[in-house]
């Protein structure tokens, strides 16, 4: 029989720190009991959080959600299970979710947020992407010239944006009042400068489908959508909500050096999928511009060191 012991705020075996190597240890009572800690784990959210594009998906979630084993939350809790935690892990991610489809059937699936519990000790969330048409602007970028009016109008969506995901953040401390949240951002796909010289790209990196142009309007948007995320992020907290986020930016211009150098188009090893994604037995255009498996895995490093993850022996 395993028995739950809930420690500090609704943590037990596991100490989320931020920014610290501070650690809670188990009372001595507790172990001598022989109880097994547990920690309960939900991940929501849209393309971005389930790891399409990653490969490796859960049975019957190819072509609808998507849901990776190789996404950054699974790789987290793997990594927290071979230190030895019991985790309970539901990860109900999927690929093209609003923040308003969390709260509804979506793709024939129950609404996300029926997934949290009073007892969940952390949330994984990327969100927000779908509510700007991230992706419809992604396809303007490669199909047309995106420019101008299209990054004006993405722009715009911003503000209704972060109103929207502040609702959403306290919702989710309504239903999991002990959860920490982390929320991740989209990081940037396309490198703002020249291609990478003498060595093989994607085909999305020629400049007849991005021009340098398209490059840095698309830098601009995705540098402004995590910031607007951190923003709010940042809200949430002086509200008491119990939120971090971490993103593949380092401001709006600069990437972590988790990240730096892996943006397509400037080294032969990309953390985005770009053309790849198109050929036979890929997943098609859902996947394009999505971070691909070692992209989460460096997602997943860098929560570790921005929100270390730590079993307390």
């Amino acid at each position: 029989m395993v028995t739950r012991t809930r420690i500090g705020v609704g943590l037990a075996a596991l100490v989320l720190a931020a920014g610290t190597t501070a650690g809670t240890a188990i009372p001595a009572a507790a172990v001598a009991a022989g109880v097994t800690p547990s920690f309960d784990v939900v991940a929501l959210g849209d393309s971005y959080a389930s790891g399409t594009g990653a490969g490796d998906y859960e049975p019957g979630t190819e072509g609808t959600c998507y849901r990776s084993r190789g996404s950054a939350s699974t790789i987290l809790v793997e990594e927290l299970r071979r230190r030895g935690a019991n985790v309970r892990f539901v990860n109900v991610t999927c690929s093209g979710a609003t923040i308003q489809d969390l709260r509804q059937t979506f793709k024939g699936e129950p609404p996300q947020l029926g997934a949290l519990r009073r007892n969940t000790d952390l949330v994984t969330l990327n969100i927000g992407g779908n509510d700007i048409d991230f992706a419809g602007y992604g396809n303007v970028c490669v199909q047309a010239d995106c420019t101008g009016a299209p990054t004006t109008a993405i722009l715009d969506r911003m503000p209704a944006l972060k109103r929207s995901l502040s609702g959403l953040l306290t919702e989710i401390r309504r239903r999991s009042p002990h959860a920490r949240i982390v929320m991740t951002g989209y990081g940037r796909a396309v490198t703002r400068g020249q291609n990478a010289t003498g060595v093989p790209l994607d085909p999305i990196c020629d400049a007849g489908v991005l021009s340098a142009g398209e490059r840095l309007a698309g830098a601009r948007v995705s540098g402004t959508l995590d910031a607007t995320l951190s923003q709010t992020a940042r809200a949430a907290r002086t509200r008491g909500i119990d939120v971090r986020f971490v993103s593949p930016h380092r401001s709006s211009t600069t990437l972590h050096p988790e990240f730096a150098g892996h943006s397509l188009c400037e080294s032969t090893a990309p953390f985005y999928r770009g053309f790849d994604a198109l050929a036979p037995g890929q997943e098609g255009g859902v996947a394009v511009l999505h971070l691909n498996r070692q992209g989460h895995a460096a997602l997943a490093t860098l929560i570790q060191r921005k929100v270390p993850l730590r079993v307390a022996l």
